[in-house]
């Protein structure tokens, strides 16, 4: 089963609605990069490697528009499309990280005709997408090595095909088990407030024909105290220099469960995710959003109107209470400030 959250055709952009899974399976159509910025910090694509390629596909859909000769000011406009969409979701780092590839793009063909500059945009997008791609299948290779036949895993929101150009990071290692003969089942926590994990890890999952239980997000410890937990497994929407794992909000108090249980705690990303300008987690700004994920489910209120509501996405987990990191170069161990240098 192949999963495509994001392509680029006939130089539109066309997404999977990820807001109306499981029920809707609906596809919208993009030609201005001003409708995929909303679309990003609406949610119709989430997920750090998926942002990073919307992005990427962004600037270049903005770039086919710009329609002047002059290099600087096709730069200028260029730099005014990265800006905003730079401002849609804050806490991804693949997001800034894609952003400055397609810069760098700009810049290296500057002697040339804008519309080879353009080119040169569209084909560096559909690089990223498929380079992700690629590093998802890695991470599932290296990851696959930490389970064994039979292990059920604990997941966190969704870091599957649909959180990226395809395939998965954390799921991208269950998917490589299966791939493998070995029988893995997942319990996927349902991720409030947007219900990544009922919503879409479940939808995923059954559509690789991999056995998912859906729990509440409050059911976890008590599953972990039965001794029904091999492994917690999760995705990551960035990595700091340290180990620390920013992911969605929730993830820490799993780490720390984990912990207490003697339960590995496993994230997976592509190298993308890591960010080694930031010495930990203390210096990443996390994303607050609209208390009406809260206060709503499906449109209907589920709380007093005008209560006060904190809705941040992320949160930041220790890496302390992280036991192995997973990129497509392989699994890093603690400590972390070592072993991550290596792949710098």
């Amino acid at each position: 089963m192949h999963i495509k959250p994001i392509e680029w055709k006939d130089d539109k952009i066309i997404m999977l609605d990820q807001r109306l899974l499981p029920t809707q399976e609906v596809y919208h159509s993009y030609e201005d990069y001003l409708e995929v910025a909303r679309a990003i910090e609406h949610m119709v694509i989430r997920g750090a490697p998926a942002i990073g390629v919307a992005a990427a596909m962004g600037v270049a859909l903005g770039a086919t528009g710009i329609g002047v000769k002059n290099y600087d000011a096709f730069y200028k406009k260029i730099l005014s499309i990265c800006e905003r969409l730079s401002q849609t979701r804050p806490t991804a780092v693949n997001l800034f990280w894609a952003l400055d590839r397609m810069k760098k793009i700009c810049e290296r063909h500057q002697k040339e005709p804008v519309p080879e500059i353009v080119e040169a945009l569209k084909k560096e997008a559909l690089k990223i997408q498929r380079e992700d791609i690629e590093a998802n299948r890695s991470i599932g290779r290296h990851g696959s090595e930490l389970l064994a036949d039979n292990m059920s895993v604990l997941t966190h929101c969704n870091a599957g095909a649909l959180a990226t150009a395809g395939y998965g990071t954390a799921l991208g290692i269950v998917y490589a088990a299966q791939e493998q003969g070995k029988r893995i089942h997942v319990f996927a926590d349902e991720t409030r407030p947007f219900l990544q994990g009922a919503r879409l890890t479940a939808w995923e999952l059954q559509k690789h024909g991999i056995e998912v239980t859906v729990i509440c997000d409050n059911m976890a410890a008590s599953l972990m105290r039965q001794g029904k937990v091999g492994a917690v497994l999760v995705g990551a929407d960035r990595i700091t220099a340290n180990g620390d794992v920013i992911n969605k909000i929730g993830t820490y108090g799993l780490a720390i469960l984990a912990r207490h249980h003697n339960i590995p705690m496993i994230a997976a990303a592509p190298l993308s995710t890591l960010d080694f300008n930031k010495a930990s987690g203390d210096e990443v700004l996390i994303e607050e959003r609209s208390p009406k994920e809260v206060t709503h489910i499906g449109g209907q209120p589920i709380c007093p109107s005008h209560v006060t509501v904190w809705n941040p996405a992320f949160d930041c987990t220790p890496a302390a209470l992280v036991s192995a990191i997973v990129s497509e170069k392989g699994i890093a161990r603690p400590p972390f400030e070592t072993s991550l240098a290596k792949w710098r």
